[in-house]
């Protein structure tokens, strides 16, 4: 193949470095090419290997030479016969999504946060194989994959391996032909093409079947000189008959030319929106870098130097956008080769504070002083001066950026010589070493020479490098073909006109090259460029005018585009960061309520993009309008998680975010609509948008599915709080809105965790979730809480759960529910064997309740939390429980707060604590245990192996009790967390527990208060510590010890245990 493409490190298997910048440069350059020292250029040998097959006769004897030409023009290089698992594992696509078609590759990329969403892989060696025993083989496949991304290695890989005899053995010849070939003629027929890959096509003798199992590869659509139109090409079924190219392909795509041949085309997203979907077979997507893929990439760039390795690595992760880029094999090894050729040549003093690199920009240019690097290296004999070399490189602006201007404008990204003639470039200029590092030339099969730039990215940089020298001098709109139109004079017309042009652009093809023209006015790029492809100081006085220009692109549209989130991009080029950063703050703050104009709602688009503080979620909460929503919707499409609490939505704007939601570009994957005013149509908007979503997960926002959420602080959650913040909580949403949703659980499949607390869901709209419950297999988690929902609810869930395979975790606390929708409920779980956790908080079971939750707790072998807090348990039910713990091996948490338990039940779960083997956490606070009940629970801790947590606040706990647990723990080994807030153990009780700090090694948290220690006891309690390197966090507050008693036993805590956290 002889396309050029950046192929990532791991798939090129050269791991040297070069020796200098020179060397390192035109290794980057042959791997842009594709050579790897057997490219096309540089036939070899033909590679006979084991795979090969054995001794061909008839028509086999053709077939077999068609390999070896294969194999020559691919190169014998053992890369290609290993090629990288993301290119051997395909991603599955239904179709090009909106984002594909109309945007540029960066902001693909960009806005998927560099995540490749797919469910679905195909092997490369089942690529063109049925999916299915009952269907067909693809006849027309599409793989797509943004610039750089390695669909010119793919291609290479697989006729390599074909000619091999390892891959496609389907198929009788495999003909691989680019869209740089076909270029080269005007008009041709479908047997000219044919014969062109294989020249015995057409010969006497030659087996129609060998033609009818043949694979034709066409590389590279995006690079087609005329684009494809299927819908005035007049069809053509005569192979013998001269078409135009683009027409010959149309009528082949459609069958009407090679019917009984498949197709596989290759293509940027945008170009390959030129073939119907309805004549698409299949369609598939090479995914990028993963993050694990980009250290590799790094690593055998410089496998010598692994401090270069992560000085680079580093480098690039400081920057998101920079790191999100670096998904894009090619980019990434750009990146490299620059920041490392920066690194081993440290800047002098005049140009120290110009690195790192900190934006697109300043890496392009750094790169271009490393190209430029080589050359004054390479020429070093001869000593050039320095203003000889400065002429050179405008020379060579002036070539190549004309080149690249005008080819970008026509969107052309390969070149032929009379396209040079043309543009007026000088062909002796391109066979220049300097000349050679941007731009390639190839020979392609009709003997005719091809140019394109080495990346698309480095031909915007070029074409911006060019147009902002050249708009000093030009007195028409650069952009104007014939070069006439009304004059425009001076630098900011032309800015203004390119920024114009920009915005207008649908497809985005100008984003980058304004991005780089901004950046070019930058400080810090021109002193890195001056001399060189800038002069000292040009356009210096134009940043805060361009600033000002840019930010007056952001119109006041319906919603925020792509084209307004570029600006940002430019803005920061420029070093204009004021805007951006005053909404970062301005979300910091939950302050984003008084910034709603078109500039502050772009900022906020970007930011959701590149802010590290978006990375994960959206944090939106108390700061959105209506409005505002409605023009970040394009945007939100691609957040992972959206918190979007408080913001008093109503059902109006679910309608909206249920529109998102059923986006085929939608990536959201967990959302937070708590708090808000949100009633049965709009939970009926959210359920329909669910018939059809396939990346929501999580609509909730418990402390797993929103980490580092700033509500989740340990320090105010008790044991049986989930610090959750749920994603429906405290709406209006009542039968009718559960119904719904039901009725898209039945139908998803992405979905696994749904928070409905506070709301008036009822009994009936238990039933309809039950319902559901019974079909779903992949909901995991269901937060029902004050709902109101009564035995009857309890009853119908308790039906779902007997054949229910999903369910983990149901919380019903605070729903009425009483002793038969208990017995219920249990009698589910004595065959159901997937829930995990149940919460049953702040319910009416009382001590006959207790029963049926023994009996359940005997049987079930699967549940491992159960919350029973604030119930009507008495000691009865609690020993009836307790003896259950006794048998039982799977619980591990138990939460029995609140529930009238006394001494009696103590004793009773003290005794089952001694022999229980599986119980980690137990909750007995807010229950009047007193010192006889604690002195049981004491003694069962000196035997137990297990239990960690165990929480005894306001049981009534005095001196005695406390210091039963001290002797306790004095011999336990793996507590580690005892909670003792609200008793009265005094100073006895402190020191009793210090006797016990001194030898154990295991506790980690200890609450001590509000009990009475006073100054002495909080002073036996420190003095302990310094013998005690395992405690972690201690509370001491509300202990009557007074301001400078606190603060002389919090310092003497820090000298004593430097480890541990003191509140005082």
């Amino acid at each position: 193949m002889r396309k050029q493409e950046l192929r990532p490190g791991g798939e090129t298997g050269q791991g040297h470095t070069a020796s200098s910048p020179a060397e390192q440069v035109k290794a980057l350059v042959d791997l842009l090419a594709g050579k790897g020292g057997q490219g096309p250029q540089a036939p070899q040998p033909p590679t006979r290997t084991p795979e090969c097959p054995l001794k061909p006769r008839g028509n086999d004897l053709k077939i077999q030479k068609h390999r070896e030409a294969l194999l020559n023009r691919t190169g014998g290089g053992p890369e290609l016969g290993s090629p990288s698992p993301r290119l051997t594992s395909l991603l599955m696509v239904e179709g090009l999504t909106d984002l594909q078609l109309r945007e540029h590759d960066f902001t693909q990329v960009e806005a998927t946060r560099g995540r490749w969403c797919s469910a679905k892989t195909i092997a490369l060696d089942r690529l063109f194989l049925p999916l299915s025993r009952v269907s067909i083989p693809p006849r027309i496949s599409i793989t797509i994959g943004v610039a750089g991304v390695g669909k010119t290695t793919l291609v290479r890989n697989f006729v390599h391996l074909w000619a091999r005899g390892q891959v496609g053995k389907d198929f009788s010849l495999v003909l691989p032909l680019t869209f740089r070939d076909l270029n080269t003629h005007e008009k041709l027929s479908a047997d000219r093409l044919l014969r062109s890959i294989f020249p015995h096509a057409g010969e006497a003798g030659l087996a129609s079947a060998v033609l009818s199992k043949a694979l034709l590869v066409l590389d590279g659509l995006d690079e087609c000189k005329t684009p494809l139109d299927f819908s005035n090409t007049v069809a053509c079924m005569d192979p013998k008959k001269e078409i135009q190219v683009d027409h010959l392909i149309t009528n082949i795509i459609r069958g009407n030319l090679f019917p009984e041949v498949s197709v596989w085309i290759t293509s940027r997203p945008g170009a390959a929106g030129q073939i119907p979907g309805g004549l698409v077979d299949r369609m598939t997507e090479i995914r990028g870098f993963s993050e694990e893929e980009i250290k590799t990439c790094l690593e055998q760039m410089f496998p010598e130097d692994p401090v270069l390795t992560g000085w680079v690595l580093s480098q690039v992760q400081a920057d998101r956008t920079l790191y999100l880029m670096c998904t894009v094999p090619a980019f990434c090894q750009l990146v490299g080769a620059a920041l490392g050729h920066l690194h081993r040549k440290r800047p002098g003093p005049p140009d120290a504070e110009l690195w790192p690199p900190r934006t697109l920009c300043e890496l392009y240019s750094w790169y271009f002083r490393m190209a430029l690097g080589g050359e004054g290296q390479e020429k070093a004999k001869a000593s050039p001066r320095i203003e000889q070399l400065a002429h050179g490189c405008r020379k060579l602006v002036g070539t190549l950026g004309r080149l690249a201007f005008h080819g970008l404008v026509r969107k052309k990204y390969v070149f032929y010589e009379p396209d040079l003639k043309v543009l007026g470039v000088d062909l002796v200029l391109l066979q220049t070493a300097l000349c050679g590092r941007f731009l390639q030339r190839e020979e392609t099969l009709a003997s005719a020479a091809a140019y394109c730039f080495t990346h698309l990215s480095l031909q915007e940089f070029l074409a911006a490098a060019y147009y902002c020298s050249a708009s000093k001098r030009a007195i028409f709109d650069l952009f104007t073909e014939g070069g006439v139109s009304w004059p425009r004079l001076g630098f900011l017309t032309h800015f203004r006109s390119a920024a114009q042009r920009a915005m207008q652009a649908e497809d985005g093809r100008l984003d980058i090259f304004l991005r780089f023209l901004s950046g070019l006015l930058s400080p810090r790029v021109n002193a890195l460029l001056a001399g060189s492809l800038l002069t000292q100081g040009e356009h210096q006085g134009y940043q805060a005018q361009v600033a000002e220009l840019l930010q007056g692109c952001l119109r006041p549209d319906v919603a925020v585009c792509a084209r307004a989130i570029n600006v940002l991009h430019c803005l920061r080029e420029l070093q204009h960061t004021e805007l951006a950063r005053s909404v970062e703050e301005a979300v910091a703050s939950r302050g984003l309520a008084r910034l709603t104009s078109p500039p502050h709602r772009a900022a906020l688009a970007y930011l959701l993009q590149v802010s590290d503080v978006c990375a994960w979620e959206a944090p939106l909460p108390l700061c959105l309008s209506p409005g505002v929503l409605q023009s970040l919707l394009p945007q939100l499409l691609y957040c992972r998680s959206l918190r979007l609490d408080t913001n008093q939505f109503q059902d109006p704007v679910m309608e909206l975010l249920g529109s998102v939601l059923s986006g085929k570009d939608c990536r959201i994957q967990r959302i937070s609509l708590a708090e808000n005013q949100i009633s049965n149509k709009g939970a009926k908007a959210l359920a329909r948008s669910l018939l059809v979503n396939r990346s929501l997960t999580t609509l909730d926002s418990t402390k797993q599915g929103f980490p580092g959420g700033s509500d989740s602080k340990e320090s105010t959650c008790s044991a049986g709080d989930p610090c959750s913040i749920p994603g429906l909580r405290s709406n209006s949403i009542g039968p009718q809105g559960a119904k719904a949703l039901a009725d898209a659980l039945k139908i998803n499949r992405t979905l696994a965790s749904l928070s409905l607390q506070s709301n008036r869901i009822r009994d009936d709209g238990a039933r309809s979730m039950a319902e559901a419950l019974a079909t779903n297999r992949t909901l995991s988690v269901l937060q029902f809480s004050s709902n109101s929902i009564g035995d009857g609810g309890a009853k119908a869930l308790a039906e779902a759960l007997m054949v229910n395979q999903g369910l983990k975790s149901l919380d019903l606390q605070s729903n009425s529910i009483s002793d038969p929708g208990v017995a219920a409920l249990m009698g589910a779980l004595c065959t159901n064997q997937t829930l995990l956790s149940l919460n049953l908080r702040e319910n009416s079971i009382s001590p006959e309740g207790a029963q049926d939750l023994a009996r359940a707790l005997r049987t079930n072998s699967t549940l491992k939390s159960l919350d029973l807090t604030a119930n009507l348990l008495h000691d009865q039910g609690a020993q009836a429980v307790a003896e259950a713990v006794r048998e039982n091996r799977t619980l591990t948490s138990l939460h029995l707060q609140w529930n009238f338990i006394q001494a009696g039940a103590a004793k009773a779960l003290g005794q089952a604590l001694q022999l229980n083997t599986s119980l980690t956490s137990l909750d007995l606070q807010e229950n009047a245990i007193g010192d006889e009940g604690a002195s049981a629970v004491a003694s069962a801790l000196k035997v137990n192996t297990v239990l960690t947590a165990l929480y005894l606040q306001v049981a009534s706990i005095g001196a005695p009790g406390a210091q039963a647990l001290g002797e306790a723990l004095a011999v336990n080994r793996t507590l580690e967390i005892l909670d003792l807030r609200g008793n009265t153990i005094e100073v006895a009780g402190a020191k009793a527990l210090a006797n016990a700090l001194k030898v154990n090694s295991s506790l980690r948290r200890l609450n001590l208060q509000e009990n009475s220690l006073g100054m002495e006891g909080a002073i036996c309690v420190a003095t302990a510590l310094s013998g005690n390197h395992g405690l972690r966090h201690i509370n001491l507050q509300g202990n009557h010890i007074g301001e400078s008693g606190a603060r002389m036993i919090s310092e003497a805590i820090k000298t004593n245990a430097p480890s541990c956290t003191v509140e005082m």
